[in-house]
């Protein structure tokens, strides 16, 4: 086996589908949200309120005003059920289907999601792989089980020459590892 999806254990009975290609030439693998899901906009809240704020109190924000307005743009993962297995120089890259800022305004915010292969299994979550999204939108937005979200590409890479290999191995799971 050289790549492929499977299900995660906590997901084995929820009937969901793996990721596929939609057409001959894709290269993307279409991930879809395991559970329905309402991402919430993030120009409800304290988001907006701080902008109205600093606009026309133009005066500047307390620690705690900022905090509860940066609250509100952290971005929410949606579970996939999915995992990936793949070569250990390989990558898969998740990005944006083109209809997600499109139709719907969701994006993922830091633009593309990187599963290693050393991700897979991990004791933290079993290497489950959740989409990180922003709900630009107006309205909250309600993803329902089975919708996709983004799409995967695994991808090789190559190491720099004379690198100093890393010696640690992951010991958790999303944003396991520290500097």
């Amino acid at each position: 086996m050289k790549r492929g999806f499977q299900v995660v254990s906590t997901y084995q009975e929820a009937g969901l589908t793996l990721p596929k290609r939609q057409t001959k030439q894709a290269a993307g693998y279409d991930f879809a949200a395991a559970t329905d899901f309402t991402l919430p906009s993030i120009w409800k809240g304290n988001f907006i309120r701080a902008l109205y704020k600093l606009r026309q109190a133009k005066r500047y924000l307390t620690t705690e005003e900022l905090d509860r307005a940066d609250k509100s743009l952290k971005p929410y993962l949606v579970p996939t059920g999915i995992k990936a297995y793949m070569q250990p120089d390989e990558v898969l890259i998740l990005v944006n289907r083109s209809s997600g800022p499109l139709k719907r305004r969701l994006i993922l915010p830091n633009g593309v999601g990187i599963i290693d292969a050393d991700y897979y299994d991990n004791p933290a979550n079993e290497g489950e792989i959740f989409v990180q999204l922003v709900n630009y939108g107006l309205r909250d937005y309600h993803i329902k089980k089975g919708e996709r979200i983004a799409q995967g590409i695994f991808v090789p890479y190559l190491v720099a020459d004379q690198e100093e290999v890393p010696q640690a191995k992951r010991s958790g799971g999303f944003g396991s590892t520290k500097q």
